[in-house]
């Protein structure tokens, strides 16, 4: 019960967070938005109390795995072999250098032992994949650094996890096992590539099988294809719990079977073009709501820190300046490496070494240390210097990036022209529809439908019509078949006056076209859909 009261306040704060950014802060990114949420929850005893402590194996099985699942669905899987190279670069050679940097960098300033260090520098490697649009909001990231920000984010998670385990193994025997940390690193890693490769294909022969049956007792082109959806669903938690059960990486089992399906969807839409509708419409939900709750739990997560008297190291603040020198240590030795071995431009690697950001997985990752027989005071050291990482990660760049990133260019006059076109193209689908020998009582409900399409009724003529409905005797059939036809008609009016505007002199761009012809067609089925 605790469990559903915790996810519930999660979901709403949520969709607070969505409503907020994109009514009233539609230039702040949306996860900064989440993040003041959740420390607003953690402020309010109430709502704090609801919500269960943190515990790192959930938040990444259930939250992380679905997004980085998602994210490797959107990521097409020659990308990763033409940039095989580039991955392996980044995933291990950077990160070790980062770690190396970072764990020396700390250990010289604070004077910790270099176990503990290691702890420090190990945890602060990996990047979040869903972060970096947080420090981007409105400024257009080179394609180079973004591909290989989103590449790197994808596989160096569990780098950074092997690097942890082999610096809390040195903390407690006091001692490195070389050879066992390289067999963990290829045994983890591997084994979650091959796993979540060879799992992913068995589900997708799975899926297809049932998506083209002869019988089609599961799935046809005419219906919703239930059972496909919750395969689909829940093929991340399999894949990353499975993955974990055999001591492999189920975040990197995860982010290939995404790769895997990349595919499957592109050449599997038109088989069940509902069912693909659906399946995209269910992945952008599922992506705002657990990229919102991230940042939501790493609110309260902070928050709570803070505000935790017990969250010490001794009274000291080294804890400061250890997240300081893990910041600059981690940024120094980005901008280095891909300077120096893979000899990209001076600007390009700043871009990179700032589009680095700790989120998500590198919270959990301080919290496992929890877990583990690193002392008391220890763990609260990684815990407040870990954090102050976090938010040094999303704060530099945030400001840095206005400077050194221009701004996403909008054409303001295709817009505008966008939406003069959209005014006209509604009109044109009235007037089509006042010239038809229908029923007066067809006209106006039409009428008031087309007029929505634009935000153009109010709640008065909504409350007006809801009430006719609610008033009015079902159609018979005879006249959902006239309906249907009147609509489709219609809807026909506005598609040719699109085309239209497209195809002249001073027409619409590409972009504004497909756009509209695409808000044509939706409403097109939703009416379609309500009619069936």
């Amino acid at each position: 019960m605790t469990l559903l009261i915790s996810t519930s306040i999660l979901v709403v704060a949520a969709m607070v967070s969505i409503v907020i950014n994109r009514r009233w802060l539609p230039r702040l990114s949306v996860n900064y938005v989440s993040m003041l949420v959740g420390a607003v929850i953690a402020v309010i005893p109430l709502l704090n109390g609801l919500v269960e402590r943190f515990n790192s194996e959930i938040f990444i099985g259930l939250i992380v795995a679905p997004l980085l699942y998602f994210e490797g669905q959107n990521t097409r899987l020659n990308l990763v072999g033409r940039h095989a190279r580039e991955i392996l670069s980044l995933t291990v050679g950077m990160v070790v250098l980062c770690a190396v940097v970072a764990g020396i960098g700390t250990q010289l300033f604070a004077g910790v032992g270099l176990p503990l260090a290691f702890i420090l520098a190990a945890i602060s490697t990996p990047t979040d994949a869903t972060a970096t649009e947080s420090v981007t909001m409105g400024r257009e990231l080179p394609r180079p650094q973004q591909t290989s920000l989103k590449l790197e984010s994808l596989f160096n998670d569990a780098s950074g996890i092997i690097l942890l385990n082999m610096a809390t193994l040195w903390y407690i025997n006091g001692y490195i096992n070389y050879y066992q940390t390289l067999w963990d690193f290829i045994y983890s890693a591997g084994g979650g590539l091959l796993f979540g490769g060879i799992v992913s294909s068995l589900i997708v022969y799975i899926r297809q099988s049932m998506l083209r049956s002869k019988l089609n007792f599961i799935n046809n082109t005419y219906n919703n294809g239930t059972p496909l959806k919750i395969i689909f669903l829940m093929t991340p938690f399999v894949l990353y719990f499975g993955a974990e059960a055999l001591g492999v990486s189920g975040i990197i089992a995860v982010v290939s079977a995404g790769l895997v399906h990349n595919a499957e969807g592109e050449r599997s839409s038109l088989a069940n073009p509902q069912l693909a509708s659906d399946l995209h419409q269910l992945i952008g939900l599922l992506n705002d709501i657990l990229n919102s709750v991230v940042f939501i739990v790493l609110g309260i997560m902070l928050l709570r820190t803070l505000l935790d008297r017990s969250v010490t190291y001794n009274g000291s603040l080294i804890w400061v300046g250890i997240g300081v020198v893990l910041y600059v240590a981690n940024l120094l030795a980005r901008y280095a490496y891909v300077r120096l071995v893979q000899r990209v431009g001076n600007r390009e690697a700043w871009i990179f070494a700032l589009g680095g950001i700790h989120g998500a997985v590198t919270f959990a990752l301080a919290f496992m240390v929890a877990e583990t027989q690193v002392r008391t005071a220890d763990f609260n050291l990684v815990l407040m210097s870990e954090s102050l990482l976090i938010i040094l990660s999303l704060i530099v760049p945030t400001v840095i990036f206005r400077w050194l990133l221009p701004k996403v260019r909008i054409d303001m006059d295709d817009a505008a022209r966008m939406a003069v076109i959209r005014e006209q193209m509604i009109e044109a689908g009235i007037h089509e529809l006042w010239q038809m020998p229908i029923s007066q009582e067809f006209k106006e409900a039409i009428t008031f439908d087309l007029r929505s399409q634009n935000g153009h009724t109010t709640l008065r003529q909504f409350l007006s019509e809801w009430r006719r409905m609610v008033q009015h005797p079902d159609y018979t059939a005879d006249q959902m078949r006239e309906l249907m036809a009147i609509y489709r008609h219609v809807f026909q009016a506005e598609r040719n006056y699109v085309e239209q505007q497209y195809n002249a002199t001073a027409g619409l761009s590409e972009d504004s076209f497909n756009q509209l012809y695409r808000e044509i067609t939706m409403a097109e089925m939703v009416v379609l859909e309500y009619g069936a």
